[in-house]
């Protein structure tokens, strides 16, 4: 087991943006889950990841509950999630995934993102066939024995498990499976009592593109730029 590299994020909010961000983001996830599998997070897995997930941004519990009923009312917004696909200046793939109310608004907003950054939205799978998408799970490491974890997270789909650092710079235990093997390791370390920090379904690429600090920096404002934008829930891409 080795550091693990990631690419996914490329976030240059300040923290308290980020971290407003992050709530939306999984306010809306709430929002869906709940509206697909109901309000029970015993019964919805789903919304079980998604609790996780707010306890791992430490997303305070009145506002999940505050999701979870939003997402029980008549007038609240039903969200499409929508994935678009394109790329950034000198040749970066990027995806980026939406959780959106109204897709003609927001694929404006991802068109104006890319031609301001000089990039270019495409077309579907366009994009796409360059990355790998997996299931992603996240774990203080603290109190781990990690080889031995290792070796039994295989009957569950383990395919990779690595070091890495959270989005605060804490360290990570970073598990990835394949995207049908999700639920299966989620099972599964719910089993070991372990809770993850995060469990995401990610696009991993499967090669990355490597650009001089000049060339990387006009990427990453125009990642910046998308990650900003109000319906955007996450951004991938395969700069390294």
């Amino acid at each position: 087991m080795g550091r693990m590299f990631e690419v996914r994020k490329a976030s240059m909010f300040a923290r308290y943006d980020r971290m407003a961000k992050q709530f939306s983001r999984i306010g809306k996830d709430i929002v869906i889950a709940v509206r697909q599998g109901g309000p029970d997070p015993d019964n919805n897995p789903a919304l079980r990841r998604c609790i996780q997930n707010a306890r791992g941004v430490n997303m305070p519990k009145d506002k999940v509950e505050s999701a979870i009923k939003r997402a029980l009312g008549k007038d609240t917004s039903d969200y499409e999630e929508i994935m678009y696909e394109g790329y950034a200046p000198h040749g970066v793939a990027i995806i980026i995934e939406t959780a959106t109310d109204n897709p003609i608004r927001t694929v404006a907003k991802v068109r104006a993102v890319f031609n301001k950054g000089n990039g270019s939205l495409g077309t579907s799978g366009s994009v796409s066939f360059q990355f790998k998408k997996m299931g992603v799970f996240r774990l203080n490491p603290e109190g781990i024995a990690a080889e031995e974890l290792e070796l039994d997270l295989i009957d569950y789909g383990l395919e990779e498990m690595g070091e890495g650092t959270d989005e605060d710079g804490s360290e990570v235990l970073i598990i990835r499976v394949p995207f049908d093997e999700f639920g299966n390791m989620q099972r599964g370390l719910e089993e070991k009592g372990l809770e993850p920090k995060s469990s995401e379904l990610e696009w991993i690429p499967l090669n990355l593109v490597n650009l001089d600090s000049e060339k990387e920096e006009e990427v990453l404002k125009l990642i910046g730029k998308m990650e900003e934008e109000e319906d955007v829930q996450k951004v991938f891409h395969n700069l390294n």
